[in-house]
């Protein structure tokens, strides 16, 4: 049995261009614009899903989509961080923002630690190892950091070094009890 999983980042929002932490909003103008070029170019899947949040709502709908919401697929939770920018954040706590970069596990935030994602983004895709067939996840980039390093073997410690644009699309396999990577590649490229 194979499991075929095919993740797509969200388009663009303020935050990914002001790299702010997310909070749930719309896309941006960019956002939107690229996604009536994409429409009907996704691989059938038996089953089509998406986070709960508004730019991921809008991401799937912009490319005809008819996806379920998911709440593991749901982005990080950055507590008092969320919709603030990185470096109004860092200029207030230095060593919050530190902490939390250099340590996985660290939540200073009150939300969620990359540890926490990874661990949420790993059972996921667990039970998804049932599924004989291709899935398809409208979601974010942190979630699909972790899917990367967990299907890699790597440990949250591979967070930083994992970039994901959105509007990529990330392609995995499950086979065996385990997954592998097969693709990450910008959707508008990917044929």
């Amino acid at each position: 049995m194979t499991t075929r999983l095919h993740l797509i980042c969200a388009a663009a929002t303020a935050s990914t261009a002001a790299v702010a932490f997310a909070a749930d909003e719309p896309l941006d103008p960019r956002g939107r614009d690229s996604l009536a070029r994409l429409a009907g170019r996704l691989p059938s899947c038996e089953v089509v899903l998406r986070s709960p949040a508004r730019c991921a709502a809008e991401t799937a709908e912009g490319l005809a989509l008819d996806a379920k919401p998911e709440p593991a697929l749901r982005d990080c939770d950055f507590g008092r961080w969320a919709g603030r920018s990185l470096a109004e954040v860092q200029a207030q706590a230095p060593e919050a923002v530190a902490e939390w970069l250099q340590n996985p596990r660290a939540a200073p935030h009150g939300g969620e630690s990359f540890m926490d994602v990874m661990t949420r983004a790993r059972a996921w895709m667990e039970g998804l190892l049932a599924v004989d067939g291709a899935v398809l996840a409208v979601t974010h980039a942190l979630v699909i950091r972790a899917a990367i390093a967990h299907a890699l073997g790597a440990g949250p410690e591979a967070f930083g070094r994992i970039d994901v644009a959105p509007l990529t699309r990330t392609r995995l396999s499950g086979v065996g009890g385990r997954w592998t990577l097969a693709a990450l590649v910008p959707l508008k490229d990917d044929r």
